[in-house]
């Protein structure tokens, strides 16, 4: 009779054992199980689109302004890029995604998803995994800082560019980011910014002329500089800005929808208007349309197209456009022939103007009657366009005077300014004992 009793308690117990541990692996499996309910579409696109901007940085942007230095500093355009690739990347993992999305309050998110914990499992209301919207986001962050290096390129030492760019993306960037697209107080007073007018072009821009005024010209600027050493460079990287914005502005729509494919249309018909408005005002002015020229004109209207593709319809797309290419035309003159800024690389007139104008015409084009979406409940044109001028003002604002704490602070530590041995030399070989091309 115990011999019986104790095998049955044996029994039982290896039962309870072996249920505990199927419990505990079934919890476990279901723990690292993707979140249900994914549109597998829109995260296919959101994945595609994420692809498309970083292709945008590299090599896009890298190429676009590595074409338009000297060829002696070509390879420290391009280590610019890939530095701050990496650095932001990281800075986004540790808590740059969680400050700038998170919840928070109305100025800034907390650090509740630093490192981003059980990214894995997490999937937004719209079906999107978060981990697809922290990737794309991260794109966008990673292209912002790297538009600000064209307003000082052939000068700068590249501890100041590594040192800087960390500190503008924590101190400048993050918080915009939140205001504007992570339910912060811009966004509580219904600016709109659809895929970084505001957030990426008006801060990065406002940033590029303060470092330039700051820093100061090259030896020589503005009469006695050497040509672009590769326009050819130069077109071969707008054309690769221009497919990955298909990216940039199609994939703010965050999902495979009729959104992203209006936004698309809006950001091709703009880039082509605004190229084909620079070449016209720069063909009547110097008597040749040229290649610089008119790839300059094309992302002129890709920037000015950004905070409005999503709102607007084909005909305002291709007037923002050409308002575009008009404006930024006579700021990138404004600003290196008569007020002698030297930023190298048309960054303020092209992105930062292009940003600013795109952010408040979209207050207009949005109309219905003019092809647009239409407005929030409780917004009008009015309205619209109150809330889109404090959303500029606040990022000119903002930029401007934590650029110059900035710049000031970094030199301090590292210095800013190469040698004008250095300079004269190049970049490459004086900083990174490397040279892009061989003339031996």
């Amino acid at each position: 009779m115990r011999a019986a009793v104790a095998g049955v308690a044996r029994g039982m117990f290896a039962a309870a054992v072996l249920l505990g541990l199927s419990t505990y692996f079934t919890a476990a499996r279901a723990a690292e199980a993707p979140a249900t309910g994914i549109d597998t579409g829109s995260t296919a696109w959101v994945l595609v689109a994420s692809a498309l901007v970083l292709f945008m940085t590299l090599p896009g942007l890298a190429l676009f302004y590595g074409g338009l230095v000297r060829a002696r500093n070509f390879l420290s355009v391009l280590m610019h890029c890939f530095a701050i690739t990496c650095i932001v990347s990281v800075i986004w993992a540790a808590f740059g995604y969680s400050l700038a999305f998170d919840k928070g309050n109305a100025w800034i998110g907390s650090l509740a998803d630093a490192f981003l914990p059980g990214l894995a499992t997490k999937a937004m209301p719209t079906g999107l995994p978060e981990a697809a919207f922290v990737l794309f986001q991260m794109t966008f962050a990673v292209i912002t800082p790297g538009l600000i290096i064209g307003a000082f390129v052939e000068r700068v030492r590249f501890s100041f560019v590594a040192l800087f760019s960390a500190l503008w993306l924590v101190i400048v960037y993050l918080p915009v980011t939140h205001w504007v697209w992570g339910g912060g107080w811009l966004a509580m007073e219904g600016t709109i910014d659809f895929a970084g007018g505001i957030v990426v072009h008006t801060t990065a821009g406002v940033s590029a002329l303060v470092t330039a005024m700051m820093i100061g010209a090259r030896n020589g600027f503005p009469h006695r500089l050497n040509p672009p050493h590769s326009p050819g460079m130069t077109m071969a990287g707008a054309g690769m800005l221009w497919v990955g914005w298909f990216g940039f502005n199609g994939g703010s729509a965050l999902a495979a929808n009729a959104s992203a494919a209006s936004a698309i249309l809006a950001t091709h018909f703009a880039a082509s208007a605004a190229a084909l408005t620079w070449m016209a005002i720069e063909w009547l002015r110097i008597g040749k349309p040229t290649s610089v020229g008119l790839v300059t004109g094309c992302v002129a209207g890709l920037a000015t197209i950004t905070p409005a593709s999503g709102f607007v319809g084909p005909a305002g797309a291709m007037v923002i456009g050409i308002a575009g290419g008009g404006v930024c035309f006579f700021f990138t003159n404004l600003i290196k022939q008569r007020l002698r800024i030297d930023d190298s690389l048309d960054v303020f007139a092209v992105h930062g103007i292009g940003g600013m104008t795109g952010s408040l015409l979209v207050a207009i084009f949005a109309l219905p009657a003019l092809g647009g979406v239409g407005y929030a409940d409780g917004m009008d044109l009015s309205r619209q366009l109150v809330a889109q001028l404090i959303g500029v003002l606040t990022a000119i604002l903002w930029s401007a005077g934590w650029t110059f704490a900035l710049v000031k602070a970094v030199g301090a530590i590292c210095g800013i300014r190469v040698s004008a041995e250095d300079e004269n030399d190049g970049l490459d070989l004086a900083t990174h004992g490397e040279r892009a091309y061989d003339h031996t």
